[in-house]
């Protein structure tokens, strides 16, 4: 018998309306393509990571500031991303040997790359010597390997030392004071072995103060490296810049409303480990305030200190990118009835949606689609996936859906491009991975291919 919801209004997150995907996503293709593929499938859209790249640079230029945009690759493995950047002069962040190689295959220039992450290979460091990408180093004993291999190869290591936030000490990323200084005199010795084009940090959060405040370090550090004869005129104060997905209302009623009885098997979650899934400043917008900041809060913005010391601004967004640039469709498997809900289980697995495993839950409300059944009343419903673990849930939350799903209807999960979809993925049972379909407009007509990387 089917479960109908209760009285009281359920709490649910609605992501912001996309009426153009949504005209999309009402008509034949997502049944389509459901069919042809026999299981889950991700939809990419790269006008939306072109417009998205396009407004960072507005930012930029509003401010009057020189600044470089790379795109963090490890948000989503698609090569469509990497294509576009190829096109329009986007940078790309890189952090192993096999992104750098894919970066450098699909045309992006090895100036256009910047290779960060810690202890990096002596194989990945050569290749980005050879390629003149800009490295991020991490510590000393890796500056040193890169001044001997630099010396090796008679080609110039174009480098940034990494800073370890004050703010956050016990990260284990970047030089500390004393290290930084030793940094310096190494870099200055080393002479025409390396380009030390100047300096980077990675923050946790979305803050913008602290980032303002670090960068106007950063530019201060610059003015000091000059002093002793290095080149240190830009600085990258790497990604955090937020994804606003849901409206102000919705998301503080949210969190308001949501408890253990809202969720499968009485699961609770500690809201503080919920992505902040709306944001008042988010994007390009958050680059705007941390250019308008006050470093320290007093003295200059960030963007005049920025001009006044001739130095450039890199970023390395990734999920700030790849807002609204896609999203993920399951098909509906099985239904079954609990004691006041339903249990969908879906054809793929929670491995497609990342968030679920990082004790945490993936929370824009997924979207039913579905033929009319007038008669059918609205049902809540929880969605598992297709695998024997109890654990394999793509939504513990008890979903209002407006009618009763069956098998063959497709659940959508918006705006899953960034970190969603792909980086926990795994073929668990033999079961394929979501192949990427990307969506092209052309004359006004929407066309699909699959994307050039394959599923790995």
């Amino acid at each position: 018998m089917a479960v109908t919801l209760p009285t009281t209004s359920p709490p649910s997150l609605p992501a912001h309306p996309d009426p153009w995907l949504d005209a999309i996503l009402h008509g034949d293709l997502p049944h389509e393509l459901a069919h042809a593929f026999g299981g889950p499938f991700h939809l990419l859209l790269p006008d939306r990571f072109d417009s998205n790249v396009a407004a960072f640079r507005t930012a930029l230029e509003e401010a009057g500031v020189d600044g470089r945009v790379y795109y963090a690759k490890k948000a989503n493995k698609a090569a469509a991303w990497i294509e576009r950047c190829a096109v329009n002069g986007t940078g790309v962040d890189v952090a192993s040997l096999g992104e750098l190689r894919e970066v450098l295959g699909h045309g992006v220039r090895g100036e256009n790359v910047v290779v960060t992450g810690p202890a990096k290979s002596d194989d990945l460091l050569r290749v980005a010597v050879l390629q003149g990408c800009l490295i991020a180093v991490d510590a000393l004993d890796e500056l040193d390997r890169l001044v001997a291999l630099a010396d090796s190869l008679a080609r110039p290591a174009r480098l940034l030392l990494r800073r370890l936030p004050p703010a956050q000490p016990h990260s284990r990323f970047g030089l500390d004071d004393a290290e930084m200084a030793t940094a310096l005199e190494r870099c200055a010795e080393a002479a025409d072995a390396v380009r030390m084009e100047g300096f980077s940090f990675h923050l946790s959060g979305y803050a913008v103060q602290p980032r303002a405040d670090l960068a106007g370090e950063l530019v201060d550090l610059c003015l000091k490296a000059r002093v002793m004869g290095l080149q240190a005129d830009r600085i990258s104060i790497g990604g955090g810049f937020a994804v606003d997905y849901a409206a102000a209302a919705d998301w503080e009623r949210f969190l308001a409303e949501q408890g253990p009885a809202d969720y499968h098997a009485g699961k609770s979650f500690t809201t503080a480990d919920f992505y902040p899934y709306h944001s008042p400043v988010a994007g390009a917008d958050a680059l705007r305030a941390i250019l308008t900041a006050r470093p320290s809060g007093d003295g200059a913005p960030l963007a005049d200190r920025l001009r006044e010391a001739g130095v450039m601004l890199l970023m390395e967004p990734g999920r700030a990118l790849l807002d609204r640039a896609g999203c993920t469709v399951f098909r509906v498997q099985g239904v079954k009835d609990r004691d006041g809900y339903a249990i969908l289980t879906v054809d793929g697995t929670s491995l497609s949606l990342s968030e679920q495993w990082f004790n945490s839950e993936y929370l824009p409300d997924p979207v039913l689609l579905t033929s009319d059944r007038p008669d059918s009343a609205p049902v809540r419903a929880c969605v598992g996936g297709a695998t024997c673990l109890e654990s394999d849930m793509l939504t513990w939350r008890k979903v209002a859906f407006p009618a009763r799903p069956l098998a063959g209807d497709l659940l959508v999960y918006p705006n899953t491009a960034g970190y969603q979809m792909d980086s926990n993925e795994s073929p668990f049972h033999d079961l394929p991975l979501p192949p990427k379909v990307v969506l092209d407009e052309a004359d006004g007509r929407i066309r699909w291919r699959l994307d050039r990387r394959p599923p790995s």
